[in-house]
């Protein structure tokens, strides 16, 4: 795990964790926004959420699939901050408690697991099991999703686009493998950059669907828990990379039973079921419509 790798990585999660917060701002908003403040907030994180495809990217290009995805998880402790800074509230000390939770567990499973770097690029026959096992997995979450509602609805979507995510990762990983060989010329006559296009922009849409179904705090553990878990698992399939067993696996345990509190601790958190990314606090002013100027001021 060489320091380029971590620095990119890490960059490119708290993009990541900006681009969230503004894209469910933009998805609430306050009542009566006008719709060119919501696309200001919307096109700001899909612009940062560019920029931390281009750094994961980068990323990739210098580690391997098993650290870049889990590492992308620190961002669970970027949001909780930006969050409060962006909806005007502070998350309350559960939440704060269990997300981190979540990323001491995952810090502890990848000290413990130390993954492998692998080979720069997966063999080809591997893509098409893989892949049909990620589209059936995407498949089965996407109709889970039509039976439930609310925060459930918004982790199965987050859930979701995580698997879709830790894909376009691969595929960019094997894009970056790939490019050395034959340049440019040669990669665009490969299947693989459009490959990456249509997961990403799948992925992209079924993060917005999570946006709408919940709050941050329901849709973002399973998103980014689930890109890394499933990052790691798509690293051994296709690219080789491997995790520590042995006595290894208590502390790995240890590091899964953690982010496991963190889970239960955020499904019992107010802000699960509350409105502090969804309604502006106390005392911040609300957007109001002529109509509604009028109104209330018969």
């Amino acid at each position: 795990m060489n320091a380029a790798t971590v620095v990119l990585a890490l960059l490119a999660a708290s993009s990541n964790a900006t681009a969230s917060v503004l894209m469910r701002r933009a998805a609430t908003g306050p009542a009566g926004a006008p719709r060119a403040a919501r696309w200001v907030f919307w096109s700001g994180g899909a612009g940062l959420l560019a920029c931390s495809a281009v750094l994961q990217a980068a990323a990739l290009a210098v580690g391997g699939l098993s650290v870049v995805q889990p590492l992308l998880a620190s961002e669970l402790l970027f949001m909780p901050a930006i969050g409060g800074a962006v909806f005007h509230r502070r998350p309350d000390r559960t939440t704060w408690l269990s997300f981190l939770a979540l990323a001491a567990g995952l810090a502890l499973f990848l000290g413990a697991a130390a993954p492998t770097a692998g080979r720069a690029t997966a063999d080809e026959s591997r893509w098409l099991p893989a892949g049909t096992a990620v589209l059936c997995l995407v498949l089965l979450l996407a109709g889970l999703s039509r039976l439930v509602a609310g925060a459930p609805r918004a982790a199965v979507l987050g859930l979701a686009a995580a698997v879709l995510f830790a894909a376009t990762a691969a595929l960019i990983k094997e894009v970056t493998g790939r490019l050395p060989r034959g340049g440019p010329a040669a990669l665009a006559a490969d299947w693989t950059p459009y490959a990456t296009a249509v997961t990403g922009l799948t992925a992209f849409a079924l993060l917005q669907c999570a946006f709408r179904a919940g709050t941050l705090v329901a849709s973002q553990p399973a998103l980014t828990l689930g890109d890394a878990l499933t990052g790691v698992v798509l690293g051994w399939t296709l690219f080789g990379e491997h995790i520590a067993l042995g006595a290894r696996m208590l502390p790995e345990a240890a590091g899964v039973a953690l982010m496991a509190a963190g889970t239960f601790g955020l499904a019992r958190a107010p802000a699960v079921s509350g409105q502090w990314d969804a309604e502006p606090a106390p005392g911040v002013v609300r957007y109001r419509t002529k109509a509604q100027a009028e109104a209330e001021s018969t």
